[in-house]
């Protein structure tokens, strides 16, 4: 069942309204109506004035007053200056005017009809813009074709653009609305709009927008504007923060009146402009100190981050020093208690030390590396195996110094006569260490112990 808003509409008015609600986001679907009834259903008419509202940008598309208001610029009201069809003079003009007048009200009548009867038939094609830059630059074509290239700068973009440009360069806007059928359109382009001195105006002090009325854009512009009569011109300009029509020209206006009624119109307004310019060049000073504070904090940050890495990477590193050091004494320690152990237990693996008056007894004198002496008795003539644990006899040797407190961890022993190193340990040139006896020792001998701890 439809709500009751969507009620009395048609389908088509109803996918309209749907589809406006999607591209706006207004959630009232009243409001949505309203906007669309209020733009004759120009969905793109509608979506436009909702995006200049968005913007800042004043609602072109309401309803414009019953009247023009009267000049009085300290009451911020829109200037108003209409310019009216002089009246005949003399018999022959009031001749004329009477002659013509039921023929002109005749075409008038029959074209208003035939216009309004149109619009049943088939909706206004120009209701439905499709391409505002075409049209724009369309009428400027055939604007040049018609009244030659010396006219004023004509803007290359859509009313809006112009709007926002405006607005952005806090410049006075000037807006022209052409209409193909008015008997006034044309002597004013020629006489008016062309002449040298209003060219210069309004390129030097203002962006000029123009459109014909018979383009879609141009009459989406006249149906925001309401204009009363051709020729119109509308002066716009940010106003209070908004884009505001400040100053209405309609009819055929001379170029002397022209230049003043733009002028009055522009010195009336002055004020705003300089005052938007001067709140703006404020905004922009306290913004750009604002960016240097964030941007002078954010250094001072990233130097103070900065500073805390370099901590975080000192306080690791020494950590990690402490760690290495630590390792190593621990290490250190267990290499020692380690060696100290194994010392041990070659001390209690040695055979017992024969007596003095053994005639198989050899004694051994052992000069130590820090120059200690150590003398020690061994068998001259014991087999290769000792005891129990089968240890060789030179190894019994080097065993035993190694257990001396004041050995070196590594070492090897030496004979003088002659010299050489005797083989106390297996290697591959003695497998098995010889005896003493092997090894070509006296029953009295001196071996020296030679330290290979570094090397």
């Amino acid at each position: 069942m439809a709500a009751p808003e969507e009620r009395d509409l048609t389908q088509e008015q109803t996918e309209k309204l749907l589809q406006f609600q999607d591209l706006t986001g207004i959630e009232s679907m009243d409001q949505c109506r309203h906007t669309l009834e209020q733009h004759n259903w120009n969905i793109e008419a509608a979506v436009q004035d909702r995006l200049n509202e968005q913007e800042g940008v004043p609602s072109v598309f309401n309803p414009p007053p019953s009247r023009p208001l009267q000049v009085n610029t300290a009451d911020h009201r829109i200037y108003s200056y209409v310019v009216s069809r002089p009246q005949p003079r003399g018999l022959l003009g009031w001749g004329y005017y009477l002659i013509m007048l039921p023929f002109r009200f005749t075409y008038y009548t029959i074209l208003d009809i035939f216009r309004f009867a149109l619009r049943f038939i088939r909706p206004d094609p120009r209701s439905r813009v499709t391409d505002p830059v075409g049209d724009i630059v369309s009428f400027m074509h055939s604007f040049e074709e018609k009244y030659g290239r010396a006219h004023p700068v004509f803007y290359q973009g859509t009313y809006s653009q112009a709007l926002n440009d405006a607005k952005r360069e806090l410049r006075f806007l000037l807006v022209y609305l052409h209409g193909d059928d008015h008997q006034d359109s044309d002597e004013f382009c020629r006489t008016t709009l062309c002449a040298p001195e209003v060219i210069s105006l309004i390129n030097t002090r203002m962006l000029f927008w123009a459109c014909s009325t018979n383009k879609p854009e141009g009459y989406r512009v006249s149906q925001a504007l309401r204009e009363n009569t051709y020729p119109f011109l509308a002066m716009i300009m940010l106003k209070d923060r908004r884009m505001t029509v400040v100053g209405r020209l309609e009819g055929l206006i001379q170029p002397d009146d022209l230049i003043n009624q733009l002028t009055f119109i522009m010195d009336a307004n002055q004020t705003y402009l300089v005052s938007e310019r001067l709140e703006r060049e404020e905004r922009n000073q306290t913004q750009v100190l604002r960016q240097q504070q964030d941007e002078a904090y954010l250094a001072s940050l990233r130097a103070d981050q900065e500073k805390e890495r370099k901590k975080r990477e000192e306080r690791e590193r020494k950590r990690r020093k402490e760690e290495e050091v630590q390792q190593q004494k621990l290490a250190e320690e267990r290499r020692r208690r380690n060696l100290q152990e194994e010392k041990e237990r070659k001390l209690e693996c040695l055979p017992p030390e024969p007596s003095p008056d053994d005639p198989e007894s050899v004694k051994i004198i052992f000069k130590l590396p820090n120059d200690s002496r150590v003398e020690r008795r061994f068998h001259f003539s014991q087999s290769l195996t000792v005891i129990e644990n089968y240890l060789l006899f030179l190894q019994v040797i080097h065993d035993f110094l190694f257990s001396l407190k004041e050995s070196p961890e590594k070492f090897q022993i030496e004979a003088n006569f002659p010299r050489r190193v005797l083989p106390c340990t297996p290697s591959e040139e003695w497998p098995n260490p010889p005896t003493l006896q092997e090894a070509g020792l006296s029953h009295t001998e001196v071996l020296f112990v030679q330290d290979l701890t570094d090397e």
